[in-house]
């Protein structure tokens, strides 16, 4: 029999949790903001407020659900035709909407939990969709999606409280456009925002796909850090592990 990776051992331990009635995994998508300025690469986390249901206290990416008004964002700049492809593939309907609105809605909810804006200067030629969105652009910035890596995928096994189709992007601290002030405090969805080491990070009190995906960014980084780097994808049909390379 073959013998399970270290990345499936602890991936299937989490399977054992599968108490629930079974829902259809929901698209979300996560934004991991990396600092190569220095010898060893960082990433930001934050720490989830302590009395949220989902994951309270835990340190987590920024992310969240994909929402309707995502895909009616203008853009600075579209996606890399790399990852547009490896968003479009393994999907039942490709679709380059969905594609872009996912990359939108990791960069609308960093915005929104950390107030960091990750975008470019843009006279606007459309109007940005009511809601978060609306202030993003007052900060006189429009998303830049060209600048996000594509990393992994996961779906939350079955019979979990919340089932998420969740795509992992990347991004660069250097394309930090501006921060908005005081998002992250005490009352808030994120209570503190930590940059770590990629390896110290994984010490952290963490969900267990995130120490998962901190593995494969770590290996990313130090393979270079291109978009054409294959991405892992995470899945566990009728309790059966995968991990499948999207290429």
């Amino acid at each position: 029999m073959r013998q399970l990776t270290d990345l499936e051992q602890r991936l299937t331990a989490a399977e054992r949790e599968r108490v629930s009635p079974n829902v259809r995994p929901r698209d979300a998508a996560t934004l991991i903001i990396v600092d190569r300025s220095g010898p060893i690469a960082k990433v930001l986390l934050g720490k989830r407020h302590h009395a949220h249901k989902f994951m309270p206290g835990k340190f987590v990416f920024p992310g969240g659900r994909l929402e309707p008004n995502d895909r009616l964002m203008p853009v600075a700049s579209p996606l890399n035709p790399v990852t547009e492809q490896y968003l479009m593939q393994s999907v039942r309907r490709p679709s380059v909407a969905r594609a872009r609105g996912l990359a939108l809605a990791a960069i609308r909810e960093t915005f929104e939990e950390t107030g960091l804006v990750l975008g470019a200067p843009l006279e606007a030629t459309a109007p940005a969709p009511a809601g978060p969105w609306t202030e993003f652009a007052k900060a006189g910035f429009y998303p830049d999606l060209s600048s996000l890596h594509f990393i992994a995928r996961a779906i939350t096994p079955s019979r979990r409280p919340r089932r998420f189709d969740t795509r992992f992007f990347a991004v660069d601290a250097s394309t930090i456009a501006h921060k908005v002030e005081n998002v992250v405090h005490a009352d808030a969805e994120l209570v503190e925002l930590v940059w770590m080491p990629i390896a110290d990070a994984r010490s952290l009190d963490l969900p267990t796909i995130t120490g998962v995906v901190l593995q494969e960014l770590e290996a990313r980084v130090a393979a270079g850090f291109e978009h054409t780097l294959p991405v892992p994808f995470y899945r566990m049909p009728r309790k059966v592990f995968y991990r499948e390379l999207i290429s």
